[in-house]
């Protein structure tokens, strides 16, 4: 999976349990676009469990974004319910005994790389499919 990635400059992580604000540990950018991948984290063990994406690239090759990129999608996007992550995210860690999440994101779209955010997603989700016979299991569908 991480050969696709490796081209991603614009990376980084943030862990996240149920004491914490998503809000306040989430340090992906605001305006960006690109992909998250979201990991249980239990001992030593990382679980892939979601992978989502933010950004649509139009016709003429320009980006468009919601206003507050990445950083929005992880912390303010539906999942599970009709409410944001930072509400759903931490009940249903409760719900699956998770005490930790690992969340990293990469910009796929931007000076240096163009890369649709859906594509790049879809090739991840393709590849852990390939392997598992499945989606990542907080992935409703693709």
């Amino acid at each position: 999976m991480s050969k696709e990635l490796e081209k991603f400059k614009a990376t980084s992580s943030f862990a996240f349990t149920i004491e914490d604000s998503l809000e306040e540990v989430c340090n992906a950018p605001e305006g960006s676009a690109g992909i998250f991948i979201v990991y249980a984290v239990e001992g030593g063990e990382k679980e892939l469990i979601m992978v989502g994406s933010t950004g649509t690239v139009q016709n003429d090759g320009t980006l468009k974004t919601k206003n507050g990129g990445l950083y929005d999608k992880i912390v303010n996007g539906h999942q599970f319910a009709k409410t944001g992550r930072k509400y759903s995210w931490p009940a249903q860690m409760k719900l699956e005994n998770i005490s930790e999440l690992e969340v990293v994101w990469y910009e796929t779209f931007n000076a240096d790389v163009k890369a649709i955010p859906t594509a790049v997603e879809g090739q991840v989700l393709q590849n852990f499919l390939d392997a598992n016979g499945k989606l990542p299991r907080w992935n409703v569908a693709f």
